[in-house]
């Protein structure tokens, strides 16, 4: 694609990782990416990028972030769509963590719509949630998150999750995209899972 937001080819393609805190998604979107050569979007890893080089987008963020306060929908869409054009020669992109709630979902829509091409599905990896808890409280002991270690947040995490991004769950089931793994079980047997889902989108 190009800064022109037009593409000569639609990228083989889109995916939305869905799935809880706890629910495996970086490990399977590393052997994702390995197998379909996919660009791996991050918003929080733009975030990073973007206020560590104090662009005039992460200048911004920084601002709202210093106040306590949600980044707005258009500037994080404005850092996914800076991705998009400065990866011309993708095959397509895993979206990690993005889109969060059902208006960022639309606006995700509007942004490929406009190069060209859309999300070829959603995967979301099912986890019940005292599996959730109990791998969270794993991770802190060997992270060292802090976010992972107070039963507390944990939990806020979960509801925040429940009552925002789930609802993009059905918003993909509307457009026939959605594709539920169950995230228990070894990393192999999941990522068998998700290859059965990706493999026939390929051609």
């Amino acid at each position: 694609m190009n800064s022109s937001g037009s593409t000569d080819q639609r990228p083989l393609l889109n995916i939305a990782l869905f799935g809880p805190p706890g629910a495996g998604k970086g490990t399977q979107s590393e052997k994702i990416i390995q197998r379909y050569g996919l660009v791996h979007l991050s918003t929080g890893d733009l975030f990073r990028k973007h206020i560590k080089e104090q662009t005039a987008l992460g200048l911004k963020a920084q601002s709202y972030i210093n106040q306590g306060a949600l980044v707005p929908d258009e500037i994080t869409i404005g850092m996914v769509d800076e991705k998009i054009n400065d990866s011309p020669e993708a095959k397509g992109f895993i979206f990690d963590g993005f889109p969060r709630n059902v208006n960022q979902a639309k606006a995700l829509d509007r942004l490929l719509n406009a190069k060209n091409c859309a999300i070829s599905t959603m995967i979301s990896l099912e986890v019940p949630e005292d599996e959730l808890k109990t791998r969270l409280k794993q991770r802190a002991k060997i992270s060292g998150r802090v976010d992972d270690q107070d039963p507390k947040k944990i939990q806020t995490r979960l509801d925040i999750y429940a009552e925002e991004t789930l609802p993009v769950a059905a918003y993909y089931y509307q457009q026939e995209k959605l594709m539920k793994v169950n995230g228990v079980g070894s990393i192999d047997e999941i990522f068998r899972e998700i290859c059965t889902a990706l493999d026939p989108l390929q051609s």
